[in-house]
């Protein structure tokens, strides 16, 4: 590059999913999220809650690109946070170094900051537990990074192998992180209805006894299965 880049980068102004749309979500399951999204929207599976006890959050996206081994962006996204927020952190899928660690979960927690999710590797698993912030990440390692830049704040990001905008709702629980896109939230709300009660009517006949789903049972009994006995 003929010139330096900036060290940061920051969108300052974006719209968020609002706080009643987020009270919708919380207690859904993220599985009747991606159910709601034709099977998708889930982070990639090997992002996972440094304490399962402390797994279930719901937000809104503040993204950072923060590259490998780089926690710079992360810090000035703290910063910027509002209450309800969720750092999604681009770290590149960096497994060198951490870049999430105790006080850096504390300072985010003090800002009204719900969880921070990244694709890179958190630290001090401990301290971490300590400050009750979920947090997610690709694993963990004692090594620390750096705080050199460049980065970004506010922008689109992919983590995990889905792609965030800046105030997409975010939905984590012991089962991993799902995205819904601020766009699309209207009509997941309105399909979460029809799953949910699906989903309770085949528990019932599931506790009943049910042992074999009848879509299975009809294949089965029909022409498209061939049996070699």
């Amino acid at each position: 590059m003929i010139e330096e880049p900036p060290l940061l980068t920051i969108r300052r102004h974006f719209e968020r999913t609002d706080a009643a749309a987020l009270s919708e979500l919380v207690g859904v399951p993220t599985g009747h999220l991606t159910d709601a999204m034709n099977g998708r929207g889930a982070l990639d599976f090997a992002i996972r809650a440094v304490e399962l006890s402390q797994a279930r959050f719901v937000g809104s996206a503040l993204t950072c690109d923060t590259g490998p081994s780089d926690n710079l962006a992360v810090l000035a996204a703290i910063s910027m946070a509002q209450p309800g927020d969720v750092i999604v952190a681009a770290a590149d899928g960096f497994t060198g170094t951490a870049i999430i660690g105790d006080n850096l979960a504390a300072m985010a927690r003090n800002r009204g900051v719900v969880a921070i999710v990244t694709d890179g590797l958190a630290r001090d698993t401990d301290g971490i537990i300590e400050v009750g912030l979920p947090v997610f990440s690709h694993g963990v390692t004692p090594n620390s990074c750096v705080r050199s830049g460049p980065g970004r704040i506010g922008f689109p990001v992919v983590v995990g192998g889905a792609a965030v905008e800046p105030g997409d709702a975010v939905v984590g629980d012991r089962d991993g992180v799902v995205i819904v896109p601020r766009r699309k939230l209207g009509e997941v709300l309105a399909a979460l209805k029809t799953i949910a009660a699906a989903e309770a009517a085949l528990q019932a006949r599931i506790k009943a006894g049910l042992a074999q789903l009848d879509s299975v049972d009809g294949l089965l009994r029909s022409s498209r299965v061939r049996y070699v006995d």
